[in-house]
C-alpha cells in the first residue's frame, strides 16, 4: 500500500516539477562546492559566471568562439554519419567486409582523440579541415558501431519473408532493414553528437584561433577560472539542447515502438 501512494505521489508530480528540482539539487551542489576550501577555486558560484559572460562579450570572442565550434562540429558530425551509415550497413550484411573492416574500427575506437591530433596535423595542417577531420573519425567509429549491432539484430524472421516474396538486397534494404534500424540509427545519432562535443577541446588544439575548445584551454593556461567554467557550461547546454531535439525527432519516427515503462 505504502508503495502505492509513493508510486501514485511520483506520478502527480509533473515533468517540469522533477526538472526544476533537478534543478535546484545542482545549484545546491554548486553552491557547496564554491563555498568549500579545497573546490571553491575551481567552481565559482553563479555571479562570478554572470561577470565572465559580460568579460567574454566585452573581448568580442564568445560569438566568435560559438560559431566557429559549431561549424566544426556540424560538418565533423555530418561527414561522420553520411559515412557510418553504408559502412555500417555492409559491414553487417557483407561477411567480408566484416572482416576486413570491423577489427580496425574496434582497434581506433578504443585510441582517444587526442592521441591522433598531431597525425592529423602533419598529414592536413592547422586550421578548420584537421579539427573537421577529428570530430568526423570520432563521430564516425561510434556510429558505425552502433548502427552495425542495430543492422544484425534485425529479424531474421522478416529478412526470411522478404526473400519469399521475392525482395531484393535493394528492397531488404530500404523496405525492411532500414526501418527495423532507425532506432539504433537515432541513437547512434545521440552518441554523434555526444562524442563530437566531448571530440571538440582535442579536435580544437589543432592549431585553431577561434572556438569554445580552444578558449578553455587558454583560459586554463592563463588561469581564468569563471570564463572558463562558462565555457564548459555552454558546452553542456548545447549538448542537452541536442538530446532534446533527437529525442523529439524519435518520438516521431518511432512512435510505433515499445517501450518499458519505469
Amino acid at each position: 500500500m505504502d508503495e502505492k501512494k509513493q508510486k501514485g505521489l511520483i506520478d502527480r508530480i509533473p515533468n517540469a516539477g522533477w526538472l526544476f528540482l533537478s534543478f535546484l539539487a545542482a545549484i545546491l551542489l554548486w553552491y557547496l562546492l564554491s563555498i568549500n576550501e579545497k573546490t571553491g577555486r575551481s567552481f565559482p558560484f553563479v555571479p562570478s559566471i554572470l561577470k565572465a559572460v559580460q568579460t567574454v562579450v566585452d573581448r568580442g570572442i564568445l560569438a566568435e568562439d560559438f560559431i566557429s565550434s559549431m561549424i566544426s562540429v556540424v560538418l565533423g558530425f555530418a561527414f561522420g554519419f553520411v559515412t557510418a551509415v553504408p559502412a555500417a550497413f555492409l559491414m553487417a550484411w557483407y561477411r567480408p567486409v566484416q572482416y576486413i573492416v570491423e577489427p580496425w574500427i574496434q582497434f581506433i575506437r578504443n585510441i582517444p582523440p587526442l592521441a591522433y591530433v598531431p597525425l592529423v596535423v602533419i598529414s592536413a595542417g592547422v586550421g578548420r579541415k584537421p579539427q573537421v577531420i577529428v570530430i568526423w573519425l570520432a563521430t564516425f567509429l561510434i556510429m558505425t558501431v552502433t548502427i552495425y549491432q542495430g543492422v544484425r539484430n534485425v529479424d531474421e524472421t522478416l529478412i526470411k519473408a522478404a526473400r519469399v516474396l521475392g525482395a531484393k538486397d535493394k528492397d531488404l534494404f530500404v523496405k525492411v532493414i532500414f526501418p527495423a534500424t532507425t532506432p539504433f540509427i537515432l541513437t547512434a545519432v545521440r552518441l554523434g553528437v555526444s562524442v563530437a562535443l566531448t571530440t571538440l577541446i582535442a579536435a580544437e588544439s589543432t592549431g585553431a584561433t577561434a572556438g569554445m575548445g580552444m578558449r578553455i584551454r587558454s583560459f586554463s593556461n592563463s588561469f581564468e577560472v569563471a570564463p572558463m567554467l562558462l565555457y564548459i557550461i555552454l558546452i553542456g547546454i548545447i549538448g542537452i539542447t541536442s538530446e532534446k531535439i533527437i529525442k523529439m525527432l524519435e518520438r516521431r519516427l518511432t512512435g510505433w515502438q515499445e517501450k518499458r515503462e519505469i
